[in-house]
This record gives structure tokens, C-alpha cells and sequence, in this order.
């Protein structure tokens, strides 16, 4: 049974997944930060270093939603790095973002869906996500298209939320994720099923090994998992 946010509707999850992050565009940069108390930038910072031998020259970044992570890349000083989601309302934040910056020669962002990438096979020297590959529809599909548009060679790295294991912290992490994170969410982003939608993707989510066997079965090797801050998040990587 896949996660949605909105149970009451009958569309698919990819449609869900686009609508809900359509809701919380505007809010979404401030309550992520809000949320992880910060600590995601650090986390992103951390799975970028993990590039830096590499030198990839042109990255893509999928569920790239306000452009984070792309901006984050370029630290690996590459020649492009191209965004793409499913929201168009995380798209303008995030190409408003990037214009600010006067970033806009280095990163271009545009409309796409993770597991049908309109790119030709053995396009990227990397491909990156940061907390999307929960939200795919099809895991296997998405993941399997990311391994298709990298180089031989290439590598993906991937942020992915997980379940600490260790008490008392994952005690302490399933109370907060469960009763306040919700609260705090449905507050400033005025919907309530975005954050409770959160907690729950995260459940159904395999993480660590089970999640590397999954890079495995659609042609990653060499995988490896490094967890982050107590297990709260890792990294995934894989080859190709």
C-alpha cells in the first residue's frame, strides 16, 4: 500500500506528491530548516564532499523542489547542474532562488518526472537527491532511470530521511516526528496532511541495507550507506 498525503483523494501519488508540495512552496524552505533545526544543510554539505574526488562536471539533481541541493553542488565546481520536479510551485521558489543568486548560467531547473527523466542514457557524471526517493511512486522505476542517465562509471548520491535505532533517541525522534513536527507544520504551511504525510513516507520508507539492496537490484554497485546525526537521515551511495 503506498503512502499518499491527501487519503481522501483518488489520485495517484505522483499527482499527490506535486500537489502537496504546490501547497507548501512558499513555506517550504523556512520549515525545512525549522524542522531539522538546521541540521539539513549540513547534511547536504556532508553528501556533496562525498563528489569531491569524482569532479563531476555535469550533475542532476532530482526532486531538486526550491534548488538546494543543486546550489549546494556547486562546490564540486561543475560546468551545469540541471534541477528537475514534478511541483511546478517548488520550481518558481526555487528559479527565483537561483536568479537572486545569479546562479542562473550554472543551474537550470525545469519540469520533470523522476521515473520517466527526459535525458538520453549516459548523460550525467553524478545524479543527486535530496529527500525525494521517498516521495517516488514507483522506487525500482525512479531509481532504475537514475542509473540509466548516469555515465558508466558515474555515481549517485542520495539523502534519504531513516530510522534511528538506538534508545532513547529513536524514542525521542518517533514523538517528535509523530505529535510535533505535524503541529509545527500545519501551522506555518497551513496544511495539515503535507506533514502528517512526513512521518508516515519516512515508516514506509527501506532504509539502510534495504534500501541498498534496492540500488542493487536495478544495476548500482559498490553501494554503500553512511548514516547521519544518530541515524535521523543517510547517505546512500552507488556506481554505475
Amino acid at each position: 500500500m503506498s503512502v499518499v498525503p491527501y487519503k481522501d483523494q483518488q489520485d495517484g501519488k505522483k499527482a499527490q506528491v506535486a500537489n502537496m508540495f504546490n501547497n507548501i512552496s512558499k513555506r517550504y524552505d523556512l520549515l525545512n530548516h525549522l524542522l531539522s533545526l538546521g541540521i539539513d544543510i549540513t547534511w547536504r554539505k556532508k553528501a556533496i564532499k562525498m563528489l569531491q574526488k569524482d569532479q563531476p562536471k555535469v550533475i542532476l539533481d532530482i526532486a531538486t523542489g526550491t534548488g538546494d541541493f543543486a546550489i549546494e553542488a556547486l562546490a564540486l565546481n561543475p560546468e551545469k547542474v540541471i534541477g528537475v520536479d514534478i511541483s511546478e510551485g517548488m520550481l518558481a521558489e526555487g528559479k527565483k532562488k537561483i536568479k537572486n543568486k545569479k546562479l542562473d548560467h550554472l543551474i537550470e531547473l525545469q519540469m520533470g518526472d523522476s521515473e520517466k527523466l527526459l535525458f538520453e542514457e549516459n548523460k550525467f557524471d553524478a545524479v543527486i537527491v535530496s529527500f525525494g526517493v521517498r516521495n517516488f511512486e514507483n522506487l525500482e522505476k525512479g531509481l532504475a532511470d537514475m542509473h540509466r542517465v548516469l555515465k558508466p562509471g558515474g555515481k549517485t548520491v542520495i539523502v534519504e530521511f531513516s530510522k534511528p535505532k538506538k534508545f532513547p533517541f529513536k524514542q525521542g525522534y518517533n514523538f517528535y516526528f509523530k505529535y510535533i513536527l505535524p503541529q509545527i507544520g500545519k501551522l506555518v504551511s497551513k496544511d495539515q496532511s503535507a506533514y502528517t504525510y512526513l512521518p508516515e513516507s519516512v515508516q514506509a520508507f527501506p532504509d539502510g541495507d534495504k534500501f541498498l539492496a534496492v540500488l542493487e537490484k536495478v544495476g548500482f554497485k559498490n553501494t554503500k550507506c553512511r548514516p547521519l546525526t544518530f541515524g535521523i537521515s543517510s547517505i546512500y551511495i552507488g556506481e554505475k
